[in-house]
This record gives C-alpha cells, sequence and structure tokens, in this order.
C-alpha cells in the first residue's frame, strides 16, 4: 500500500485500498480524541479490518456509550479542518526518545521489534508511529461511525494488560455507512449466541472449560439433519468413512511437520508411559495411516477417505466467540489420495459438490480464493509451484472466477478457499482444499504404479463446511433461528385446545412421528394463544391446532410460524404434505 491513498471521485465505488485508508486515517483520528478527552491515555495499536477500525487504549478511564458520542464529535471536529497527512522517516533512536519523553510504552514495545528506520505520521497536532496507508487529509472522514468498546488484552495475551478497544466504521458515502448500520442491527438480532439460548441448542461452562460446545437435544437434532445429508452426498460421491482416535504419539506429528510449524495451536503433551502423546490438532496424519496399512494399486485410485473427526486446538481466551471459535470442534473432514494426472478431475468434482451442498443449505452466492505459498512453509519451491498451478487450472476449467491471496496457504501446500454471502450480505469462509505433494513425502506414502513400481501419491486435503460448530453457527445466524423444516430441532408442534382433544392429538402426533418428523406434543393446560406464541418464539416452521370443530370434522388446522393458517387439512394429507417437504429439503414452506 502506498503512503498516502487518494479518495475516490465522486460517485465512483470505493476500492478496498481507499477504503482501508479512509478507516486508517479515522484510527488516527480517534486515537488523538480520546487523548485530548481522557488526559492520561496511553496509545497502542489501531489498524483497518474487514468492516471498519479500532484502536486499543491503557486508560485510567472506563469508556461507555456517552464517551463514545463525545469522541465521535471531537473526531468530527478534527476533520473538519482538513489536515494533511503527512509521513517522516526518523531512527529509532529519534523514535524511541520522542515516545519516552510521552510516557508511550506500548509504542516503546512496537519500536524495538523494528528494524532498521521508521516512519512518523502526522496530522493537526497528533503523530502516531505508523507504516502509512492514509488518505491525503481529514476532510474526507465525514461518514463515520463509533460502534462498541471491548476489553482486548496488550498482544492478545491474557499475562498482558488489559486494554479498552473502540471500534468504528466509515465510509467515503452517507448511503453505504447507513447500509452498513442497517446490516450490524440486524446482524445483532441474528446472533447465534442471542439465538443458541433461546432456542436451547448449545451451552458451554466454565467448569469444563471456554470453547468447549455442549449440544442440547434440540441442537443435536440439527446437527444429526446435516450430518446425514452430507453423509448421503458424500457416499454418493465415492467417500468412504472412516475413524480415528483422538490422541496419537507426538512422533506422528513430528513426521507430518505439525509439531514444528503447528505446535503454537496444538494443546500441551500428556504423559502416556513414558511417551509424549498429544489432542489431535488434524485429521490428516491419521487418514495417512489407515492408507499405508497396505500398498494400493494405480487401479484402487483415487480413494477418497471422510471423518466426521473431533480436533483440538488451542486459542486464547480472548478470541473465543460463540460457535465460530471454539477449542473442540469437529470437522466435516476428507482427504482424496490420488495420481498426478487425476488431480484437475478431482478438483472439479470437488468444486461441483461444494456448490450443491451450499446451495442446499440456502447459499447462492459464492466466491473462490487461491492462497499461495505462505512464509512459513515445508517442502520444494517446484512442488509448491506445480501444485499452485494445477489448483488454477482447475478452478478455470470448472469456469470459476477467482481471487488470488498471496501467502495464504497452508504449511504443506496451497489450497481454494470458497466463501459464501449470507442472507444479510456478510462473507463467510467456508471450503478449504489443499493440494499437498509434500505430506506424501514426508511419510513415504506411495502407490504401485502401472510398471510394478512404487510413486507418490498426491493429497487433496478438504472440508467442505469447515466445522460442525461454525457452520451452524452461520446457518443459525443466516436464517435468524428460522430453519426450514428440515433442518428445524422441532418441525411441528402438535396443540390442544382443551384436553378432550387429546386423544386425537396423540394420534396425530405418533404418525408424524412414526413418518419421520421431529415432534413436540404441547397437551397442558394452557390458553391456546400462549401455546401458540410459545411456539413462534421457538420458530418452530408449524403447529397442528386442534380444537373441537377439528376433531368433529376429523380435520386439521395448521399454523405456520409467520402466521398464515390452512385450515381444514386431513391429518393423513398433513403427514404426507410435511413428509414430502422435509425429504425433498425445501428451502421454503409448501404448505401454505
Amino acid at each position: 500500500m502506498s503512503d498516502i491513498i487518494a479518495p475516490p471521485k465522486p460517485g465512483t465505488p470505493a476500492s478496498r485500498e481507499a477504503l482501508d485508508a479512509l478507516r486508517h486515517s479515522c484510527a488516527h483520528v480517534l486515537a488523538q480524541a480520546v487523548q485530548e478527552l481522557f488526559p492520561g491515555t496511553k496509545i497502542t495499536i489501531g489498524p483497518p479490518i474487514d468492516d471498519g477500525f479500532y484502536y486499543d487504549f491503557d486508560s485510567p478511564h472506563r469508556f461507555n456509550e456517552d464517551d463514545l458520542a463525545r469522541i465521535e464529535a471531537r473526531m468530527l471536529e478534527v476533520a473538519k479542518g482538513n489536515h494533511a497527512f503527512s509521513g517522516r522517516v526518523v531512527s529509532k533512536d529519534e523514535s524511541r526518545d520522542y515516545w519516552l519523553k510521552r510516557g508511550e510504552t506500548y509504542k516503546v514495545e512496537i519500536l524495538d521489534e523494528l528494524t532498521g528506520t521508521v516512519t512518523h505520521y502526522t496530522h493537526d497536532t497528533f503523530t502516531d508511529l505508523c507504516r502509512g496507508g492514509h488518505l491525503q487529509d481529514t476532510s474526507s472522514i465525514r461518514h463515520m461511525k463509533l460502534l462498541s468498546v471491548a476489553g482486548a488484552y496488550w498482544r492478545g495475551d491474557e499475562k498482558r494488560p488489559m486494554l479498552q478497544r473502540i471500534y468504528g466504521t466509515a465510509f467515503f458515502a452517507k448511503d453505504d455507512l447507513k447500509a452498513h448500520l442497517t446490516r450490524l442491527e440486524e446482524a445483532r438480532k441474528r446472533d447465534h449466541r442471542k439465538l443458541g439460548e433461546e432456542l436451547d441448542l448449545f451451552s458451554t461452562h466454565q467448569t469444563v472449560g471456554a470453547g468447549l460446545i455442549h449440544w442440547h437435544p434440540k441442537g443435536t437434532a440439527l446437527r444429526r439433519s446435516m450430518e446425514e445429508h452430507l453423509r448421503g452426498l458424500l457416499e454418493k460421491g465415492g467417500y468412504q468413512f472412516v475413524m480415528t482416535p483422538h490422541v496419537a504419539s507426538e512422533e506422528l506429528y513430528k513426521t507430518s511437520g505439525h509439531l514444528q510449524n503447528y505446535s503454537d495451536l496444538m494443546y500441551g503433551p500428556m504423559d502416556i508411559e513414558g511417551n509424549p502423546f498429544r489432542a489431535k490438532p488434524m485429521n490428516c496424519p491419521n487418514h495417512i495411516m489407515i492408507f499405508q496399512s497396505r500398498l494400493h494399486s494405480y487401479k484402487e485410485l483415487p480413494i477418497r477417505y471422510a471423518e466426521y473427526g473431533t480436533v483440538y486446538r488451542f486459542e486464547r481466551s480472548g478470541v473465543l466467540h460463540g460457535l465460530m471459535r471454539v477449542r473442540g470442534f469437529t470437522q466435516d473432514d476428507a482427504h482424496i489420495f490420488c495420481r498426478l494426472s487425476q488431480i484437475e478431475e478431482e478438483i472439479g468434482v470437488l468444486l461441483k459438490l461444494c456448490g450443491e451442498i451450499y446451495s442446499s443449505f440456502g447459499f447462492a452466492d459464492i466466491k473462490c480464493y487461491l492462497s499461495t505459498k505462505p512464509e512459513k512453509s515445508t517442502g520444494e519451491s517446484e512442488l509448491w509451484d506445480q501444485a499452485t498451478v494445477l489448483l488454477g487450472q482447475a478452478l478455470s476449467a470448472s469456469n470459476l472466477p477467482f481471487e488470488k491471496d498471496e501467502g495464504g496457504g497452508a504449511f504443506y501446500g496451497p489450497k481454494i478457499d470458497i466463501k459464501v454471502k449470507d442472507a444479510i450480505g456478510r462473507e463467510w469462509q467456508m471450503a478449504t482444499i489443499q493440494l499437498d505433494f509434500v505430506l506424501p513425502r514426508r511419510f513415504g506414502v506411495k502407490y504401485r504404479d502401472e510398471k510394478g513400481g512404487e510413486d507418490f501419491v498426491v493429497m487433496i486435503h478438504r472440508a467442505i463446511l469447515g466445522s460442525f460448530e461454525r457452520f451452524i453457527g452461520v446457518l443459525i445466524e443466516h436464517y435468524g433461528g428460522k430453519f426450514p423444516l428440515w433442518l428445524a430441532p422441532v418441525q411441528v408442534k402438535v396443540l390442544t385446545l382443551t384436553d378432550a382433544q387429546d386423544a386425537k392429538a396423540s394420534e396425530l402426533a405418533g404418525a408424524l412421528r412414526a413418518a419421520g418428523l421431529r415432534v413436540v406434543l404441547d397437551q397442558r393446560v394452557e390458553k391456546l394463544g400462549h401455546k401458540i406464541r410459545e411456539a413462534t418464539l421457538e420458530k418452530v416452521p408449524y403447529m397442528a391446532v386442534l380444537g373441537p370443530k377439528d376433531v368433529e370434522a376429523g380435520v386439521v388446522s395448521v399454523r405456520l410460524r409467520d402466521g398464515r393458517q390452512v385450515n381444514g387439512l386431513r391429518p393423513e394429507e398433513l403427514v404426507a404434505k410435511l413428509t414430502e417437504e422435509a425429504r425433498t429439503k425445501s428451502l421454503v414452506p409448501t404448505l401454505a
């Protein structure tokens, strides 16, 4: 990124670079306003992020919502001054002296990690230690909003000071800001943590440990529906399901390279008869063990192993977030062992499968990224280059446009990342498809070729949903908890008006259960309106209501959660219609 970025011309869509520059500039103005309004506050870092910016402060004052309004007002005052952003190269000694005189110990710590000369950026009366990437001046900071305050450990380390992080966002156009704030409000309503509790889907417990999910009966029903649907599609696609242990000897992860390249995300060793074992962070080494249990012929390839494999990764408590960031999770993991000549076809089939699966869950807007060799990697450069070219060719052959994510690959190979957009326009990471020439060589994974010799297989690592935990979190927010019938934890509630309908209600509930539907029979002595309100808040797709007239006529009245009603259905007709809607996995109610 250049040091100074020009704002877009009026009416021209803002580039990512321009938006980042705007938000980075806002972060500097935010820091200025906070230090002016709250003397004694120390500054740390303030980067642009995907949908806004933040700055972390060490302040004796505890910021609140009223403070945000004051800070925001001061920021807009500063912006109206049209102050230019100017950079100056300084020596480390000069910079250290500057920050020490001001008592900015966090800046000194950052400075000590840098090499060579550094840059200071100044606007108005404020200077920051910064590498650049700002607007020409503050005049474009007009459509800006401070959003919230949160705690954040310095450097993400819970042993370091707890700072206060102020989040904000900014756009060049007023309408863009308004649309973004509307999305944020809708996102708050759809927050999977809030809905997960309201719908009784899952919980976490400090007694057990943060980031470890307990699935309640309703959440388990939702998850099982997903798992069974996915299993059927994978088995139809030639995948064989396997199961592997949750722990393994450290030797396995030394060979794979995870211990050398991934140890910061692995849990510490446990002693088993004097030997160090680890909770598994990945399923791939275990799948290699299964493949290597005998020598395979080239005629057997490709071999596709799938596993709903639970893995454990260390995440700091400060970054844990509901179902989205956890410490133990189950991947819809698979590894394809194939020949070099089969790669393009396999990736093509896999990309098609991804599209089919996302579509079945209601995601139509898909975007692909080709992630290349990261700074921390293993394996020969030629193999990396070859793998990257093959992935690009597979994407092109599938007519899927893609962007490059330079340096975003796994440590053992490049990858394709697929992202989807949800109902309110947010982008979520989904599939990861990694092409790997490295692990087969580290483990000596070979097959018998046409000439009777042996050659190395190529591994394709892939997870289409990523993890069931995270994907369910996305689903909850995508649907706002109003799942289509086939996914809904409770698909039908049978409600009675009086005790006189109990026998017929039990009969109807039994028929619906016999057809494979998830049913709750509510025969409580409560007013019907109360029962309907409860079922609506629980976001149950259908309420089958039986009153005296319904029983007398041999019919049932059906209420949808959106308030629509269908009267006079014969019970067998209701069972048939709902069974068909669930079987076809319709995303919209067919009974209306």
